[in-house]
């Protein structure tokens, strides 16, 4: 079983949050706390996947609940650099264009 890590990175108005390893059932409080306090801290949410291995349904549950989180607040939650099993997943569930960041912020992820 592959670990979890999530870390942010605080500027100005944007978090990003990287994350790594399996975003399942093992990790959900964990990631849930780390997008929802990410979400509390600024506007602009970026959960960065590149290292995520495995995203089941716990994680896209995750991703839902900071995404209206985001929005109660005025703000937004994107999710970039998906690839490979997890990039299905969110293109499955209808996340890759619900959470897609805005095009200038891809060429910069």
């Amino acid at each position: 079983m592959a670990s979890f890590e999530a870390r942010s990175a605080v500027e100005p108005d944007r978090v990003t949050v990287f994350l790594a390893g399996d975003c399942d059932l093992a990790a959900r409080d964990r990631l849930t706390a780390a997008l929802l306090d990410a979400v509390s801290r600024a506007g602009q949410v970026f959960v960065d996947v590149a290292e995520v291995g495995f995203l089941d349904s716990t994680g896209v549950h995750a991703l839902v609940t900071a995404h209206h989180a985001a929005q109660g607040r005025g703000g937004r939650l994107y999710v970039t650099n998906a690839g490979g099993p997890v990039a299905a997943v969110l293109e499955l569930t209808g996340l890759d264009a619900l959470l897609q960041a805005p095009a200038e912020e891809r060429r910069h992820a």
